[in-house]
């Protein structure tokens, strides 16, 4: 069953452009309160870098637009971006980008008393169970997910 664990990948799918240049934000030291506010800090300490806090490994990197709502539950919303890393090797418990039967879907990997599973979170879809008749190709495991806390209808 783990040869549907291999990595191959097509060369030109959503790779992340080249770096031009680094851009820095600024990173407050102090923490930002979920409860009740606290005095803010006056002052940065450092800046940020969004590629380097987001990218690990730029060459095996690529970003993919979530479609539908099967992964809710692990807080992935339709048209979030998500940042796939096909360096890491897919283990259960990751959410992983995979051509299932030449159609692309994002789900989580699981295995459940040995059979193999991709696994929707959200209990309106079903979890799919993989066995050898289909064709499975997993493209990169899910690092991060970006997504807007309002919608073009709302006011920010």
């Amino acid at each position: 069953m783990d040869q549907w664990l291999t990595h191959n990948f097509p060369m030109d799918f959503w790779r992340l452009a080249p770096l031009r240049r680094q851009v820095l934000l600024p990173l407050f030291t102090g923490k930002v309160a979920a409860g009740f506010p606290s005095p803010a800090d006056d002052y940065i300490e450092k800046t940020l870098d969004l590629n380097e806090l987001l990218v690990k490994k730029p060459a095996a990197t690529f970003f993919a637009r979530a479609q539908g709502e099967s992964m809710l539950g692990a807080g992935i919303h339709h048209n979030d971006i998500l940042i796939v890393d096909r360096s890491i090797d897919p283990v259960p418990g990751h959410i992983v980008v995979c051509a299932l039967n030449g159609e692309l879907t994002v789900k989580s990997l699981d295995r459940d008393h040995g059979q193999w599973q991709l696994k929707a979170e959200n209990p309106d879809y079903p979890d799919i169970a993989i066995f050898e008749d289909l064709e499975l190709v997993i493209w990169g495991v899910v690092t991060n997910v970006i997504h807007p806390l309002w919608h073009s209808h709302c006011s920010p």
